[in-house]
């Protein structure tokens, strides 16, 4: 079988590609950004009904729009454009040829099916059960079938990652450890295995009760193992965003990380601990012991955090170290100064970091505390917080990684260059003020889900403060913005694969100083690095100030005892 796979050598890199996976990943990639093009609409539309000032959907519509703008951006266009990642992590970065392309076909396809099956769902308007799709709520039986179906193409598509990884040790097609950006797709990987399982285990008992042969779902059963899925489905995108961190770096500035083995330690955390952090999610439910709570959000989450921690030094860290020793050693930032801010790939990747250190992990502590969550829970702070999560770290990461992508798998250059060298401002300026003013709006008690916050057709009337109205009013200039760099990176994807001109490069003859940071074993060896201390005593003191704010606001509800 190994000599039917067929493989190119790539000019730049000096790495085998074999063409199966190639093409795999081509089209998980385009099928990735036409979900998120789809799904960034209608969150558009919600983002603009959520506006007072502008309110432009009916109920109906609204309840329908947020419907698909969760399953479409938080499941299909990130899945799709992970497994696109795991095939690059596997076959491309270890020289190996896939495991049953075939197969991954097949998993493609069922993915496909799946998706397009919900959206239907959704689109015929009995299905706005959102995305978490609480019971008793019941959506058509297609819209739970096409979930199930999505769930088991990744599955199989994962069984083809593995199997890939099984035969490059086989035929020794790389040397030592695997990379760390491969370690950090296992991760991945391992986590969609639990996923999946909890998505089966929740959404084929309730697929049957749609079709009326089970009764009744026990609401809370039903909440813990479905955010056994829907959280840690959101920490594979976690996994798989950090290594690409890693891989951007690596491929941008020749960088490794600090220590491997911490940084694999760190990654290891994640599997371990971070399933456990779905508790939070469940911290006023009455029929949960506050044990388990405490514990879960607590201890076992905290250790999980240490991990995100561990990688956002060690990120920016290996950058500087990377950047020192290519002679940029004047002053404490040369080295951030200098770096290539016109590069979307590197742009996007640092900003994503950064927003998604400060916005999304402080915030996700705060959302952690059982005390602090009373405050926060079902407030529109949590969409802020998840925006900081997956939008600002983990889609703007995969539209930073995108760029290479194009030049490397689909030999296309970029079309738009200045366009593309903006997008990721454009989009990460809109996302940050999604999260912060969502978050600053939730902190005022706006509740999250409702249609119409100034409660205009309410028998018993109420009035949130006008702090919160406007805060609501930038979210939606803060969306608008977004969905700019949004139509910015799709219009530059697409034409640019479609009417990019073939990159001509000179060919390598042997795998460059980037191409080895990327495919191999090694760590930087040094701790020399004043800037990133400075940005990690930033982040702490950050960290601290915001989390007594936070018990500061606890303190004011106290009364009510």
């Amino acid at each position: 079988m190994a000599n039917q796979a067929q493989f190119r050598t790539c000019p730049e890199t000096g790495l085998k590609v074999d063409l199966a996976a190639e093409k795999l990943i081509k089209v998980n990639a385009v099928v990735a950004v036409v979900f998120l093009a789809v799904g960034g609409l209608f969150g558009l539309l919600v983002a603009l009904t959520r506006w007072p000032a502008v309110h432009i959907l009916p109920d109906s519509w609204f309840y329908l729009a947020l419907t698909a703008h969760g399953a479409d951006v938080l499941l299909f266009w990130i899945i799709f454009f992970e497994m696109a990642m795991l095939y690059f992590c596997s076959a491309i970065l270890l020289n190996s040829r896939l495991a049953a392309p075939k197969l991954a076909w097949g998993a493609f396809w069922l993915m496909i099916a799946g998706a397009v099956m919900a959206n239907v769902a959704v689109l015929q308007g009995n299905s706005s059960v959102m995305f978490t799709s609480y019971v008793p709520m019941q959506a058509a039986p297609h819209f739970y079938l096409g979930l199930i179906l999505f769930a088991v193409g990744i599955l199989v598509g994962l069984c083809c990652f593995f199997g890939t990884l099984v035969i490059a040790k086989d035929e020794k097609t790389y040397e030592g450890s695997v990379p760390l950006v491969t370690f950090g797709a296992i991760t991945a990987a391992i986590i969609a295995v639990f996923t999946v399982a909890c998505g089966a285990i929740i959404l084929i008992p309730t697929f049957l009760w749609s079709v009326g042969l089970i009764p009744t779902i026990d609401p809370l059963i039903y909440k813990i193992v479905w955010w056994g899925f829907g959280h840690a489905s959101q920490q594979i995108n976690v996994a798989v965003h950090v290594s690409i961190w890693y891989a951007i770096a690596a491929m941008t500035f020749g960088a490794k990380p600090l220590s491997e083995k911490v940084s694999r330690t760190a990654f290891l955390m994640y599997i371990l601990f971070l399933q456990l952090a779905s508790a939070h999610h469940l911290l006023v439910e009455p029929g949960v012991s506050s044990e388990w709570k405490i514990f879960n959000t607590s201890y076992a989450m905290y250790l999980a955090v240490v991990g995100s921690m561990v990688h956002g030094m060690t990120i920016p860290g290996a950058i500087e170290a990377a950047q020192r020793k290519r002679g940029l050693t004047n002053g404490i930032w040369e080295w951030l100064r200098k770096a290539p801010w016109s590069n979307p790939a590197f742009a996007g990747m640092f900003m994503s970091l950064v927003m998604f250190g400060f916005l999304g992990g402080i915030s996700g502590v705060i959302l952690g505390t059982e005390q602090l969550n009373i405050i926060m829970h079902n407030t529109v702070y949590v969409p802020g917080h998840f925006h900081a999560t997956v939008v600002a770290g983990t889609t703007l990461t995969f539209m930073a990684f995108t760029y290479p992508v194009i030049n490397l798998i689909f030999r296309k250059e970029i079309i738009w260059p200045k366009v593309a060298q903006y997008q990721p401002y454009v989009f990460g300026l809109g996302v940050m003020g999604i999260s912060v003013f969502m978050m600053g709006a939730g902190t005022l008690g706006v509740a999250r889900r409702h249609w119409d916050i100034t409660f205009a057709d309410a028998t018993l009337s109420f009035e949130y403060p006008p702090m919160a109205i406007m805060l609501m009013g930038l979210n939606g200039l803060a969306a608008i913005l977004a969905a700019a760099g949004g139509l910015m990176y799709v219009s530059v994807v697409i034409a640019s694969i479609w009417k990019g001109k073939p990159r001509e490069v000179v060919a390598v003859s042997e795998p460059t100083p980037e191409a080895e940071a990327l495919t191999s074993y090694g760590s930087a060896g040094t701790l020399h690095l004043p800037g990133t201390a400075i940005l990690v005593g930033i982040f702490f003191l950050s960290f601290v100030l915001y989390y007594f704010i936070n018990w500061k606001y606890l303190a004011t509800v106290w009364p009510l005892s």
